[in-house]
């Protein structure tokens, strides 16, 4: 079973994932080129299509209104790490790169906290895996939704949770991300190149002399 049902209040997430599934049938997935905007007409303003360029990273080969909206500007050929923070474009990457490689759909969670000028946000988004025309799987059909008033722009999300089909309908374990700094799928930035090591003294008898006196015969 798909997680469509579970998109209250997020009707263009549920629209395109259902067509999604349409178009599939009883392939694991559908083509990028039986993807049909009119199949979609009621979600287009959030629906965005991704190309895979290298490992976790996909750029946005078409976007909705939606998306340029939150941005502030044409989002086409940004890579979608740019809708979040910097501490969750790792786990993006990774999320993304699974959409790929088992391949599967992916709902993210997102948010973004409050700030001058800046009202609270919540939103989700939907990866749906596409093969391309030359049969590898290198293109998303994705939809993006965020709820409340978008304020000044850019606007970008941290990353709560991230729920996973495989292409079978086998639903992944949610996977919830914690605050960034204690999130062990995140890279931490301690400022060494490796842990530092713990400063002890040695007994005074084993510290070998370092200094030594000298005397001319002169003297």
């Amino acid at each position: 079973m798909s997680d469509h049902r579970t998109h209250v209040g997020y009707g263009p997430l549920a629209q395109v994932e259902a067509y999604w599934e349409a178009l599939r049938g009883n392939r694991l997935m559908p083509r990028r080129s039986d993807i049909d905007p009119r199949g979609i007409e009621q979600a287009l303003h959030y629906a965005f299509i991704l190309e895979r360029v290298a490992v976790g990273v996909g750029r946005l080969r078409i976007a909705g209104g939606h998306l340029r909206d939150l941005m502030g500007m044409e989002v086409r050929g940004m890579p979608i790490t740019a809708f979040f923070s910097t501490e969750a474009r790792p786990c993006v990457s990774e999320a993304l790169e699974e959409v790929f490689q088992m391949p599967g759909q992916t709902t993210l969670h997102l948010s973004a906290a409050a700030a001058y000028g800046r009202p609270a946000l919540t939103g989700r988004m939907l990866l749906l895996p596409l093969k391309s025309d030359l049969g590898d799987v290198s293109r998303v059909l994705g939809c993006l939704v965020v709820l409340g008033q978008i304020g000044q722009t850019p606007r970008r999300f941290g990353l709560a949770q991230a729920t996973r089909h495989s292409a079978f309908g086998r639903l992944a374990k949610p996977v919830r991300f914690a605050d960034p700094l204690h999130d062990p799928l995140l890279p931490r930035d301690t400022g060494f190149a490796e842990p530092k090591a713990r400063f002890t003294t040695a007994p005074p008898g084993d510290i070998p002399p370092y200094l030594h006196l000298v005397k001319s015969e002169q003297e």
